[in-house]
């Protein structure tokens, strides 16, 4: 692993290990779904991938993969930023990487959905994260409920971020992107909503 890949984010003491997680979305078009009287637990609205190709394992420091992603995965599922109720970050619980994404976020976000990162938690699980966190934010849509952000112990004022700390939040929930980072500048994001 690259050097610093475990260092402990400042304002979080989490576990320093990785975790272990699977998780399996299936994807089925509506009507196949009708056709068997299926009520799908949320509908994927849009989706998008950017490459910023910055830095072997760091991110463009302005974010701006991640806010295009965030922008087009909103323009593909015909949204603005004002139909988004939760965002699932990638939360990578490092200085730099969980910065650039705060800053992302209330760039393209401005109006503050509840965010959360599973990260603190669960751990970071390297190539199942993605599905993990798409399908917690999927879970999140269907029960109208948001898990906190574990170990997170204070808010970086620079950031104007609505995080869910220290206990769920019971929230009635539309819509809510899931962003993934990775290493090379790799950004996905899929924004979900209810059926």
């Amino acid at each position: 692993m690259p050097p610093g890949w475990h260092r402990t984010c400042r304002r979080r003491r989490l576990p320093r290990g990785r975790g272990e997680a699977a998780a399996v979305l299936i994807l089925e078009r509506a009507e196949h779904a009708a056709a068997r009287s299926h009520t799908p637990r949320a509908l994927l609205a849009g989706c998008a991938s950017t490459t910023d190709a910055h830095h072997p394992t760091a991110p463009h420091p302005d974010g701006r993969g991640l806010k295009q992603a965030m922008r087009a995965a909103l323009a593909d599922a015909a949204l603005t930023p004002r139909n988004v109720d939760h965002v699932n970050a990638h939360g990578s619980s490092t200085v730099l990487n969980d910065a650039v994404e705060a800053q992302a976020i209330s760039t393209v976000l401005p109006d503050g959905p509840f965010g959360t990162s599973t990260k603190g938690a669960l751990g970071h699980s390297l190539g199942a994260t993605g599905a993990v966190d798409a399908a917690l934010t999927v879970l999140s849509l269907q029960h109208g409920l948001i898990p906190p952000t574990a170990n997170l112990e204070s808010l970086d004022p620079a950031f104007d971020l609505n995080l869910v700390v220290k206990v769920a939040a019971n929230e009635h929930l539309g819509v809510a992107l899931s962003n993934s980072v990775g290493f090379g500048g790799h950004n996905v994001v899929l924004a979900f909503r209810t059926p």
